[in-house]
């Protein structure tokens, strides 16, 4: 009796522990609707690089010159997290160059965002950009030749972001690219996912697929588009 009982015992605590394990996992979450901005915003005159076409959040024009860096930017602020992100660069003349930034802040009153990026062009593929405050690119590509056969400058790529306390982690259409510890605490390790189109070009970008996993609490607060 006292066997069947334990055997009925781990029966019923099995499926209750699988639940709490599965219960307890971070999970992918979209974090595009696929349909609208909702969940994200630009700045106010910057509306019209921005919409959202064929399932796609697109950036920029294939008729008209972008004068300076525009973003698109998510409402929430992530600390620890797994991004994935599809994008696409449509190229027509001048700077052609996109980018996803990470852990970033909107600087006030103005166009551009300061923080890590996740940098998108010729000789910039797989690369951490610290955008507006080091000015440099601050990771190596761990292995170029086979990140070289992975890019497909005019086609859909896909980034891996992979952000865990000080370290930074990146996969480009699934080849291991980037891996950065940041030395500087007084960097902060929390911040805003932003969409980048660069200035200088005549260019469309198109970003879909995008999902998050956050590993750690972040801000639940959202952030209003600078005036």
């Amino acid at each position: 009796m006292r066997r069947l009982l334990a055997a009925l015992g781990l029966f019923w605590t099995f499926p209750f522990l699988a639940w709490a394990d599965h219960h307890g996992k971070a999970e992918d979450k979209s974090i595009f609707d696929g349909k609208t901005l909702a969940g994200w915003h630009v700045n106010k005159g910057e509306e019209k690089w921005w919409k959202v076409a064929d399932g796609a959040i697109e950036g920029g024009s294939l008729t008209e010159h972008v004068p300076h860096n525009t973003f698109c930017v998510s409402d929430k602020s992530y600390k620890d997290f797994e991004l994935n992100v599809k994008f696409k660069i449509t190229p027509v003349k001048g700077g052609i160059n996109s980018g996803v930034q990470i852990r970033s802040q909107r600087i006030a009153n103005h166009h551009e965002m300061i923080g890590y990026q996740a940098d998108a062009a010729k000789n910039y593929w797989g690369k951490i950009y610290d955008e507006s405050r080091r000015r440099k690119v601050i990771s190596r590509v761990l292995d170029p030749e086979a990140l070289a056969k992975a890019v497909k400058p005019e086609g859909w790529n896909h980034y891996r972001i992979l952000c865990k306390g000080p370290r930074i982690r990146m996969w480009f259409n699934d080849v291991a690219c980037a891996d950065y510890t940041e030395k500087d605490a007084g960097i902060p390790l929390e911040g805003y996912i932003g969409l980048q189109v660069h200035g200088g070009g005549t260019l469309t970008v198109r970003f879909k697929e995008i999902t998050l996993k956050e590993l750690s609490p972040s801000k639940a607060g959202q952030q209003k588009a600078e005036e």
